[in-house]
């Protein structure tokens, strides 16, 4: 049994999962740096423990602080949440040899699927569609160079260890591939410590979509539908949603057999997301798999009725699943708007500060995770997310309604946000008719003002 956890993270996601432990009558205990000394998370928390300085390195990323604080005060599992550690598979060892439970996968999945050339492997081997491109890791653009002849230009120059677009460059033709090469090779490095790098072909104006999976130790796995990432920008989303309005149902179930497979083909335990590149043309391809809760996991929990967090716990405790396959059904549609203090006129620039005031939008079928409030200072160390609207409706054009009025009441006083610019975004014809793809905002930004595919109100 798990009587208490400690929470190896900081805002709204540590809040969410607060809020999880406290319906199974579990305690929780906030970690924090002295930077977040105020942050809701350390306010909500049955025990609060800090962890060092305001730099992530000194605090949500030190090991061997944050397991002492478990040890310290006698928690039995540890929960990641989302960045930091939670897809360290080093971190995972430690919390097993000091007899702490840790909420996702084992380190060796971590390891196989983190290496996104290893992972690649693994997938060919099980039978899952991938992008065409390299089977082996490259070190050297001169190799490279010769694989990129073989898998066709447009190639996309990948870091095995990457993740979030960093060490990634795309190579339109062999006079520009070795600069690409390097360039992304050297990012790599800096990132992540690794200068492994892969090649994929390169499909142009593709869609993101991905598919939840949970898994449990019984050797149970089953998919909970996608979720359409494919409204970012530098390869970070800005909105989710579900289910996608790109793909037909022959497709869905295609797509959640394969991540059922790919998920069984690494013994996964755990939630889990299965990522696909979706061709203009239908075809999808296996992309990558996230070994942790997703920052979007909300919009499949308005879908299907399921709660991933407290799933999560129950499967780190040894129980099955609480559900089948046969009992997931998505009904309706959800939206998620990734709100974040930055400044989109200035190419995104973050946006701390004091927050003056805060106004929050509710009502039947909206939800807001956060961990703002009045008087609450954003800190310029971490991720500028500040919120996520969810917005669920029972089919798509009455979801974007919604939406548009939580946003349109949403209110952020004292910094700058990303809310006007997503409230453009929904209220636009091109994501209306639901023909966005990965370049899209890249094109939005680009329009003059007035954005001439946005209805007059």
């Amino acid at each position: 049994m798990i009587k208490k956890v400690l929470i190896a993270n900081r805002g709204e996601i540590a809040v969410r999962i607060i809020r999880a432990c406290r319906n199974m009558g579990i305690l929780s205990v906030a970690i924090y740096s002295k930077e977040d000394e105020n942050s809701l998370h350390t306010q909500l928390a049955d025990q609060r423990v800090c962890v060092g300085e305001g730099p992530a390195k000194d605090s949500y990323l030190n090991m061997d602080r944050i397991i002492s604080a478990a040890l310290n005060v006698d928690a039995d599992a540890i929960h990641p949440g989302f960045g930091f550690l939670s897809e360290n598979s080093a971190f995972v060892r430690k919390c097993k040899e000091n007899g702490l439970a840790f909420i996702g996968p084992d380190a060796d999945v971590i390891d196989q699927m983190g290496n996104k050339s290893q992972a690649r492997q693994t997938m060919m081997d099980a039978g899952v569609p991938v992008v065409p491109g390299t089977r082996d890791p490259v070190y050297d653009a001169e190799t490279g160079k010769k694989m990129a002849q073989e898998v066709g230009y447009p190639v996309i120059i990948k870091a095995s260890s990457g993740g979030g677009g960093k060490g990634m460059r795309v190579a339109g033709s062999e006079e520009e591939f070795e600069f690409q090469f390097n360039l992304a090779q050297r990012e790599s490095a800096n990132a992540f410590g690794d200068d492994t790098m892969y090649l994929e072909r390169y499909i142009q104006n593709p869609r993101h979509v991905e598919i939840q999976i949970m898994a449990d130790s019984k050797g149970n796995v089953v998919a909970l539908g996608e979720r359409d990432c494919s409204v970012q920008r530098n390869h970070q989303k800005l909105i989710e949603e579900s289910p996608s309005p790109a793909i037909d149902d022959s497709i869905r179930q295609k797509m959640n057999e394969y991540a059922v497979l790919a998920a069984k083909a690494v013994g996964y335990t755990n939630a889990g997301t299965i990522e696909y590149i979706v061709s203009p043309e239908g075809e999808f391809y296996f992309m990558e798999m996230n070994t942790r809760i997703q920052v979007e996991h909300g919009v499949t929990e308005m879908v299907t009725g399921r709660d991933l967090i407290m799933e999560q716990i129950r499967v780190a405790m040894g129980e099955p699943l609480s559900f089948s396959q046969e009992e997931v059904k998505l009904c309706g549609h959800a939206i998620e708007c990734r709100i974040n203090a930055e400044v989109p006129g200035l190419n995104f620039m973050p946006s701390p500060g004091v927050v003056q005031n805060v106004h929050l939008p509710a009502g039947n079928g909206v939800r807001v995770d956060t961990a703002l409030y009045a008087g609450y200072r954003i800190p310029a160390e971490y991720d500028s997310m500040i919120a996520k609207v969810i917005v669920h409706a029972p089919d798509r054009p009455a979801a974007i309604r919604k939406m548009l009025t939580a946003l349109d009441e949403m209110v952020v006083i004292g910094v700058d946000t990303n809310l006007d610019f997503q409230f453009q975004i929904i209220r636009s014809k091109t994501f209306g008719e639901g023909k966005v793809d990965t370049g899209f905002v890249e094109k939005f930004m680009k329009l003059k003002q007035p954005l001439p595919d946005v209805p007059e109100v």
